[in-house]
């Protein structure tokens, strides 16, 4: 039987085991998955604030990222271990989910070999070199 966390309690408990799982956690200001466009920007299928932690800890797992802004290139078998990581909590009706739901999506739409990028943002105010942190605060900017 697969695991299910049903109740807040336990999404929260799941929460900080990913977070005691990742030695200096912290918890991105903002983080986001995409993949990279024909044109060679990236295209975000969701970009998260912060207000759903879960989601961003568990991509982090995937990444090894533990703090700081950074972007990371993933496959497609990295996308889907996101998912099979957070499907756990899909069992919780108090949450709705969109960062599965957005992941899921993505991952439909990928070819086997396409490349994913995850990007997480400590600051949003910060500056970075790296293309793809820089391309989602321009994304977080526009959108206000």
């Amino acid at each position: 039987m697969r695991e299910r966390w049903e109740t807040t309690a336990e999404v929260i408990a799941a929460l900080r085991q990913f977070e005691a799982a990742i030695p200096g956690w912290q918890a991105p200001t903002a983080y986001g998955v995409g993949y990279q466009g024909k044109d060679g920007e990236p295209k975000f299928a969701r970009i998260d604030r912060g207000d759903h932690p879960l989601p961003g800890v568990v991509l982090a797992t995937v990444c090894g990222h533990r703090a700081g802004s950074a972007s990371y290139l993933l496959d497609t078998a990295d996308l889907l271990r996101a998912i099979d990581l957070l499907t756990p909590a899909e069992a919780c009706t108090a949450y709705e989910h969109p960062n599965l739901m957005a992941w899921r999506e993505l991952y439909g739409q990928l070819n086997p070999n396409d490349t994913v990028i995850a990007v997480f943002i400590n600051d949003q105010g910060g500056s970075s070199e790296d293309p793809h942190v820089k391309a989602m605060h321009s994304h977080l900017l526009a959108d206000g």
